[in-house]
């Protein structure tokens, strides 16, 4: 029991205090976490975990780590995931923002928050490259482009909340009748 509250400290903690810029940041850090260094879940299930966490309010790594910790770990492991989560930033967010507020008008500092910017958007394209991989080998190249276009110009065009797009995904998913042979 206490080396699985081990594991899920040291996964949301890693990904809590490496997570620079929050929720984008920090998603990839967790799905490397979850499930690949300690193997909490699979790619599905962590999919599944990230789009109803995005139907929800509120920061997404918190969301996150009370569903994993509690599915891992029961309450205790809920406690565990969300302390791991919030209080290294916490502590790292008040000394580096004293720290940045005093020196902020060097050029080393404005740089080095501008260079942030660029490892982020990496960072972004590789899960959105995974996950349409996998939307890939789940509903096949067309509708899953189908999907993504649609989605991409409800959140871009339209500005439609993309909680309220998953949200319409989820309730037509659960609409639409299975096909003879895709009851599993």
């Amino acid at each position: 029991m206490w080396k699985r509250q081990k594991e899920i400290f040291i996964a949301f903690f890693r990904s809590g205090i490496l997570g620079f810029g929050g929720g984008p940041s920090s998603i990839p850090l967790m799905h490397k976490e979850i499930v690949e260094t300690f193997e909490f879940m699979n790619d599905e299930e962590f999919s599944d975990c990230l789009a109803i966490g995005n139907t929800l309010p509120g920061p997404i790594a918190t969301k996150m780590a009370g569903y994993i910790g509690y599915r891992v770990g029961g309450m205790l492991g809920l406690l565990n995931a969300l302390i791991a989560t919030i209080l290294p930033t916490a502590v790292v967010l008040i000394l580096f923002l004293t720290v940045l507020h005093e020196y902020s008008d060097l050029p080393f500092i404005q740089g080095m928050t501008n260079g942030v910017v660029p490892i982020v958007g990496v960072m972004m394209f590789v899960l959105t490259w995974e996950f349409i991989k996998k939307g890939k080998n789940a509903l096949g190249w067309k509708k899953g482009m189908l999907i993504f276009l649609a989605s991409f110009a409800g959140i871009w065009l339209f500005h439609i909340n993309p909680g309220i797009i998953i949200a319409l995904l989820l309730g037509l998913a659960l609409l639409l009748p299975l096909k003879k042979g895709d009851e599993a």
